[in-house]
């Protein structure tokens, strides 16, 4: 069943518009439980109770209050809210465009696709598109959606624009004040530091999100199974200890090798390989000189020293 459209407007830059249509591109996929009393299949319920009398309340006969303090509070009703709120504004209006990279993913909030609201504006719809994607940039805009303005980054992803609300300034809180104690600069060893960068090398590869998966989940939907069927629940293992200061640079060593150890594939067809791939597993198996050689000489070396880290059969 197709997705319908949470939200319809426009996205305006300089003086070209472009009728969209608005989508949510996340979903929540967590465990919702209920809540029952221990021992009974008596459910939890919770009611609008006046703590002075002990008496539930109907709902159309609750306003809202904000505290000034000392216990006094100023009352809104619902109605008062809805005469100042922004409105059904239809317009995403571009003020400024940014580059990307410099937007820090702490505002980031919640993505949504942007689709044109007709084929017939799909030419403007694509021009955006290909222009956000050749500068890296992102159009800054504010717009207002169930009752509630954002500030949102439109920016441009496999062909599509994706519009991200953010979080205003004041809604990022100040590490300074929060934590208790910040951390302090430490500067690291030469050959830490040298062996932090080789376990980061040895372990960067191309991002693909699809190997990603929350396991919690899936380990929680096991829980109820197994609870089901009467059988025993596997208990997830502790957290590691800290690492000793004295034993970072040995424990450091160890993570590389067992990384690369990992990462070594022990008798790859190259030859079926494209040579981006190639140029992978030679990076991964640290052949010197891989960058000046030809495809057959890079297959030739890939091939050599993954059959030499082999272990012994």
């Amino acid at each position: 069943m197709a997705a319908r459209a949470i939200w319809r407007g426009a996205v305006s830059f300089g003086l070209v518009t472009v009728p969209v249509e608005l989508y949510s591109a996340t979903e929540d996929h967590s465990v919702h439980f209920r809540q029952f009393e221990r021992g009974t299949s008596d459910r939890i319920r919770y009611r609008r109770v006046n703590e002075r009398t002990g008496k539930e309340v109907d709902f159309s006969d609750i306003v809202k209050g904000y505290e000034l303090g000392d216990g006094e509070y100023v009352l809104v009703e619902q109605e008062e809210l809805d005469e100042i709120a922004p409105g059904r504004s239809r317009a995403i209006d571009i003020e400024a465009f940014v580059d990307l990279k410099k937007i820090d993913p702490v505002f980031f909030e919640r993505s949504y696709w942007l689709a044109p609201e007709k084929e017939e504006f799909a030419r403007a719809y694509g021009l955006l598109v290909q222009a956000l994607e050749r500068t890296n940039k992102a159009g800054i805009a504010r717009f207002v959606v169930r009752g509630k303005q954002h500030i949102a980054a439109v920016r441009a992803s496999e062909g599509m624009l994706v519009l991200d609300t953010l979080l205003f300034a004041e809604d990022i809180r100040d590490p300074a004040r929060e934590l208790k104690k910040l951390p302090k600069a430490a500067d690291a060893r030469g050959r830490e530091l040298d062996m932090a960068i080789s376990l980061i090398d040895s372990m960067t590869e191309d991002w693909h999100p699809e190997e990603f998966h929350d396991t919690y989940t899936e380990r929680v939907h096991k829980l109820v199974e197994d609870k089901k069927a009467g059988r025993t629940v596997t208990v997830e293992e502790a957290p590691a200890e800290p690492t000793k200061v004295v034993d970072l640079f040995e424990t450091l060593a160890r993570s590389v090798e067992a990384s690369r150890s990992r990462r070594r594939p022990a008798a790859p067809d190259v030859s079926e390989l494209s040579k981006t791939e190639l140029e992978r597993m030679a990076r991964e198996l640290d052949v010197k000189g891989r960058s000046k050689m030809s495809r057959a000489d890079l297959e030739k070396a890939v091939r050599e020293t993954a059959e030499a880290h082999r272990p012994a059969s």
